[in-house]
């Protein structure tokens, strides 16, 4: 690991003396026929072209509902990503209520999202197209993908394309990254927020003749303090420091072959938990401070390629390739997990466009995942020796995908993929999307189909490590989980605004699981059980409504508001509410941008509704005694942010707060309090040697009102 960084920045950097390079299309390898350049939106000053030209200055929607995908599918452009701090990917939903985000645990700092109200691991996470974070690299791997990286975010709801593989359930998350075609030699991002948690990024787009270009992206993240703002013993945020690099090529040859390749590699270091916690003098008392330790270290490497077979490009072939390497070492008290997964990724892709009607898409491709993994589990109630699993599973399938367009009004695109599982067989997956347009103004969509993913109990839900709780059951299994998704979507767009972008959008999903892991912390006291729904009920419904319109000019308003219905049907309490998962979620987001863009204002307020605690969170009191949850539920809860940027020639100060209401979640950590501990604010610390110490019921905001400073500095080719 130590010489990879080095010689990605040492590859990027070799000087090859040649004219500036071309825009290219995106990163889709097999486009139909002629795709249009990237657009370079928010120019501040001069450039200096080499013919003279005239350069305009515009405004990107932050948010917005894409209009010709047949999928229903949110943008979040870089605009958007420019509205808040957006440290990283996992930062980057607050504009949004689709995409739920909150906290693991208390402790090592993962975050998890939730879409169509399901967990994050059911929605397929793809960089520019690929499969990522998944597996070991799913609960830390939204906080190492860094905002300024990115160019945009595509939120699709629902069933996606085949031919990418069938792990989508409720939808899938891309994200496109900045391009090698930029012109932008110099992008630099710093920003420092007053829990002195400080960010630095770095990007050089580079072209090097007509065929060649290369974007070079550096990230490092970390914080020089830990506080305990809440006073319960444990540090709000974990002391943590990150160092991410990737470097990334693309070649565009005269006759239209397009290779892409890239490297990436990353380190990451956390502390969270008490202070003065020491994995190596840790001793299972309420005296010796309990914490987590994490490691964790990825290396990734890709290669597409794209073959035009005729000269409209109407037919062409196309080849993806990727290998990732993740390590995670972890100790929470005295219990320690070792993971390493090897992770193959390989799609061949044929594509034929009969004409402007009929189009025809054929996949072969697969996974190959190769775990090793140690767990020793040390607690109160439950000691499990250090043992290896080593485990591999494999999944290779054939698809086809057949679109049809009948003009602008109508479009279709039905899916069909076989895969056969190592250890499960063959499975069938059908997808099929239908896209209507009665009228210029209205626009309907309909989706439904099966997915298919492998669980990984412990990695899936990581917060089980920040407990005292026994594990029970098939914790150690890799089951194949499996569900239909159905839904649609209305948007009627409205003749009114400064914009032609006003419209309300209506939307309804459900999910329904036929096979699903099930981690109940409620089925037995003091243990956590993991087993397979068996016949039971899981079942998830979403509905969102979304406004958004520009009522003068340079002032953007949007609005959004959804209501979800989860329910699983578990072995002690029948079909019941999933636990810790919020019931609704609206926002309301306001930008303002002066003359020529020089002063940006963005003002975004979210409600949060209540979700179902566990069933030993029912009796918890706060400081007075009075009940936390006396009906069961966490309360609902308001959010603020605010941000204003002043624009200069080719840089932007912005200043902005981040949960301005201060609301914090009471009682983060479950559990027997010691006696004479009470400290400020009249808790008594949690005695986390017993087994009903539990860090990991969070339904809520951790951290307080947050601000910070940055500063971004574009230099134009």
């Amino acid at each position: 690991m130590k010489g990879i960084i080095p010689a990605i920045i040492l590859a990027a950097v070799i000087p090859l003396r040649m004219a500036a390079g071309q825009h290219l299309p995106s990163h889709q390898m097999t486009p139909a026929r002629a795709t249009s350049p990237q657009d370079t939106t928010g120019i501040y000053g001069e450039r200096k072209d080499s013919l003279e030209a005239t350069v305009f200055t515009s405004r990107q929607d932050g948010n917005y509902l894409a209009r010709g995908k047949e999928l229903r599918t949110e943008v979040i452009s870089s605009a958007g990503l420019r509205k808040m701090a957006c440290c990283n990917l996992a930062e980057s939903f607050e504009n949004s209520a689709s995409v739920t985000v909150g906290y693991s645990d208390a402790v090592t700092g993962a975050r998890q999202i939730r879409l169509l109200g399901l967990s994050g691991v059911y929605t397929q996470m793809l960089d520019e197209n690929r499969p990522a974070m998944r597996g070991i690299a799913a609960p830390f791997g939204l906080s190492y993908v860094p905002g300024q990286w990115l160019e945009s975010i595509q939120v699709a709801k629902g069933l996606s394309t085949v031919v990418n593989g069938v792990e989508s359930i409720t939808g899938q998350i891309n994200t496109e990254y900045r391009k090698p075609t930029d012109e932008k030699p110099l992008f630099v991002n710093l920003s420092t927020m007053n829990d002195t948690k400080t960010e630095f990024n770095i990007a050089s787009s580079l072209q090097m003749g007509e065929s060649w270009s290369t974007v070079i992206l550096g990230h490092v993240s970390g914080n020089f303090k830990t506080f305990d703002h809440n006073h319960d013993g444990f540090r709000d945020d974990p002391g943590m420091l990150q160092v991410n690099v990737a470097n990334r090529w693309l070649y565009y040859g005269p006759t239209g072959v397009q290779v892409r390749f890239g490297l990436r590699a990353l380190q990451d270091m956390r502390k969270g938990g008490q202070e003065g916690y020491d994995r190596s003098t840790y001793t299972l008392s309420p005296e010796s401070p309990w914490g987590s330790d994490i490691l964790n270290r990825s290396v990734n490497a890709y290669v597409k390629a794209g073959i035009p077979l005729s000269e409209d490009n109407s037919r062409n072939i196309a080849f993806v390739a990727d290998y990732t390497l993740t390590d995670m070492d972890m100790w929470s008290g005295a219990s320690k997990y070792m993971g390493t997964q090897n992770s193959g990724f390989f799609n061949v892709l044929l594509q034929n466009e009969f004409n402007d009607a009929h189009k025809l898409t054929l996949s072969l491709g697969g996974t190959a995942d190769f775990y090793n993994e140690s767990l020793s589990r040390r607690v109160m109630t439950q000691t499990l020796e250090p043992g290896r699993q080593l485990t591999e599973e494999y999944a290779i399938g054939l698809g086809g995908e057949y679109t049809f367009h009948a003009g602008e009004k109508f479009s279709s695109i039905l899916g069909l993929r076989t895969d056969w599982f190592n250890g499960e067989g063959f499975r069938l997956t059908p997808r099929l999307t239908l896209k209507y347009a009665p009228i210029e103004a209205v626009v309907l969509r309909a989706n439904a189909g099966r997915g298919l993913r492998r669980a990984l109990p412990l990695i899936d839900n990581i917060g089980v490590f920040s407990t005292g709780k026994a594990f029970d059951g098939i914790f150690n299994t890799h089951l194949l989980e499996d569900a239909w998704t159905y839904g649609g979507n209305a948007t009627f767009y409205l003749p009114f605004g400064a914009s032609s972008n006003t419209y309300i959008g209506l939307d309804f999903f459900g999910t329904e699981f036929r096979k699903q892991m099930v981690v109940d912390y409620e089925a037995m006291l003091n243990a956590i059980d993991f087993y397979a729904l068996n016949g039971n009920r899981s079942f998830s419904r979403s509905y969102q409504i979304d406004f958004n319109v520009e009522p003068v000019r340079r002032l953007t308003v949007s609005a959004t508001f959804r209501y979800t219905d989860a329910r699983i049907e578990m072995k002690e309490r029948g079909l019941t509410e999933k636990p810790l998962t919020s019931r609704y979620k609206g926002v309301l987001n306001l930008q303002y941008a002066t003359n020529l863009n020089k002063w940006v204002f963005d003002f975004t307020a979210s409600i949060n509704g209540k979700s179902r605690v566990y069933n030993f969170m029912e009796d918890l009191r706060d400081e007075n005694g009075k009940l936390l949850y006396k009906d069961g539920y966490s309360p609902a809860y308001p959010l603020l942010y605010l941000q204003v940027t002043k624009r200069f020639k080719g840089i932007d100060i912005y200043l902005g707060a981040e949960n301005l209401t201060n609301f914090r979640q009471k009682n983060l950590l479950v559990g027997t309090p010691m006696e004479g501990t009470a400290g400020h604010g009249g808790m008594a610390a949690v005695n986390t040697a017993l087994p009903d110490f539990d860090a990991s019921a969070v339904w809520g905001p951790i951290m307080g009102t947050k601000v910070y400073i940055g500063l971004r500095y574009t230099l134009w080719k």
